[in-house]
């Protein structure tokens, strides 16, 4: 009567599989690192895994840092460049400004730069006057 009733119903069939003998469940064993998927579980953020940073070898032959620009060569093949001697550069390169940024007293007002770096401190300030008004 008892198979009867646990063919006819499947929540006492588990009852009844249960009380005649032990089950046995081949579920997926551990690996070394105790997940499942392997020794190292990728930690994730807010946009997905997160990637480790690769580490980059420094350059530390002062002779190849002063003769070679380095980390130029992308490939797996090849060098990087050989730096050339100053005079085969422009002129223009060697008055580039490449410290701080210039104020507008540095600056002359008959410069482009000068009424782009005008007109964007307006911007700025307007955007920070609007921000304490109130409706």
């Amino acid at each position: 009567m008892s198979s009867l009733l646990a063919s006819m119903f499947p929540l006492l069939r588990r009852t009844v599989a249960a009380q005649t003998g032990p089950v046995v469940r081949n579920f997926a064993t551990l690996k070394a690192g105790g997940a499942l998927g392997g020794s190292k579980k990728k930690k994730l953020g807010k946009l997905g895994p997160v990637v480790e940073k690769k580490v980059i070898p420094v350059e530390t032959d002062a002779n190849r840092l002063v003769n070679y620009v380095c980390g130029s060569n992308i490939l797996k093949q090849g060098e990087d460049l050989k730096l050339k001697p100053d005079s085969e550069y422009p002129a223009w390169l060697w008055s580039m400004h490449v410290g701080a940024p210039l104020t507008l007293d540095q600056m002359g007002p008959d410069t482009k730069a000068y009424w782009r770096k005008l007109r964007r401190m307006a911007l700025q300030r307007n955007n920070k006057l609007a921000k304490l008004k109130k409706f």
